[in-house]
Parts: structure tokens; sequence; C-alpha cells
């Protein structure tokens, strides 16, 4: 029997990209089927959330994302750029965001295909693993590729079908809500969300009790 789950991810995550080739080694060592979900970061869907965190915030993520990555030894580095455009001075979020809107597109398209979960962990060690200009020249191609899926086909998807995908990106933003979560990473099993990437060994623990067998 195989299982299936929903993992809910953004590719502005830290934590997401910290999770996601854990995920996607345990969809390859068991009978198991994993969705990727993807939704645009907080920094688009709600721009001041980070204005309203406690000042000691952002010292302590950065310092917890770096020990979970060297803790797991997981490639990890700033990303360059930054897949949100935002004014470093004011924090201001820019109006046109094309660099996380055409990965997040590029995902769903992906993630159509059933090859989501490999496109984002190869995404997501250009974008968290120290890749400079990751989003120029033939870097995301190549992640496609490597993830098997048609790097021109879902090149056109993005082109082509951009208010259709962002459609469904809005859907899997309104599916994480309504199983019991709102962030990411988010994996949804059986309608029980497990959030944070400090929660996979508890997911396959209950998939486990559900039966999960090795391939």
């Amino acid at each position: 029997m195989t299982l299936t789950a929903d993992l809910y991810f953004s590719f502005r995550s830290p934590y997401s990209y910290l999770s996601v080739g854990r995920y996607r080694a345990m969809s390859e060592k068991f009978n198991l089927t994993l969705a990727l979900r993807p939704v645009y970061p907080l920094a688009i869907r709600q721009p001041d959330f980070f204005e309203k965190n406690h000042p000691n915030w952002l010292s302590y993520t950065i310092r917890d994302m770096m020990r979970v990555a060297q803790f797991h030894d997981i490639p990890f580095g700033a990303p360059r750029p930054d897949p949100i455009v935002q004014n470093p001075a004011t924090r201001e979020i820019a109006a046109e965001q094309p660099y996380i809107r055409r990965v997040t597109r590029m995902g769903q398209a992906a993630a159509r295909k059933g090859r989501g979960i490999a496109f984002a962990h190869e995404a997501g060690q250009l974008i968290w693993g120290g890749q400079p200009d990751w989003h120029e020249g033939d870097h995301l191609a190549r992640a496609l590729e490597r993830a098997g899926l048609d790097a021109g086909e879902i090149e056109a998807e993005v082109k082509d079908q951009a208010e259709e995908l962002d459609a469904e990106i809005a859907d899997n933003q309104d599916a994480l809500e309504k199983s019991g979560h709102w962030g990411v990473p988010t994996l949804v099993f059986e309608g029980e969300p497990f959030f944070g990437q400090d929660r996979i060994e508890m997911a396959q623990w209950r998939m486990e009790q559900r039966g999960l067998t090795r391939r």
C-alpha cells in the first residue's frame, strides 16, 4: 500500500528548504507519494508580518537555521539574490516580484506532473545552497531537468498559464489553512498537519502507524 501526503512549501522559506530534501529521501525510501503544494511566502501574502516580530526573532532564526543545516549536513547559504525584492533599508516589499513568482509557478507546474518535490529540492539547493545568480542563465532549467522534467515545457506553462498557476497556488494556501495551520513547511497526512522541519520524524511515526512500508 502506498500512502499519500501533501507538503506545503515556500521557495523563500529556509526551513522549507531544510525539510524538502529529507522528505524527498523519505518518499524514495518508503511506499509514499508526496505532493508538493507551493505557496507564496508571507512577504507576498502579508508584507507587514516581519515588522511585528520580536527584536530577537531575526538573529535567533539565522542562528537556528544555520545549526539545523550543520546538524543535518545540508549545504546552506544566504540567497543571492533573495527571492523577494525588498528595500534593505526600509524593508518595504516591492510591488513587482519576478523571482519568487517565477520559481513558485515553476513549482506548481512541476507539481502538476508529479515532480514537485524533486524540483523543490533541486531549486532549493540553488537558492539556499549558495549558487550566485540562481535566477539567471540556465540554472533553473537544469534544476527542472534534474527533477525529471522537460524544462522547455515547464517554462512555456509558466509564461502562458501564469493566472491559472497562481489560482492553483492560492488554492494551496486555502487548503493549508483548512488543514489547521498557516505556515511552511507543513506536511498534511490524513488531515493532520505537521508544521516545521523538526516534525519530519513525527510525521513518519504517524505514517508507520498507518502502515508505511519500505520500498
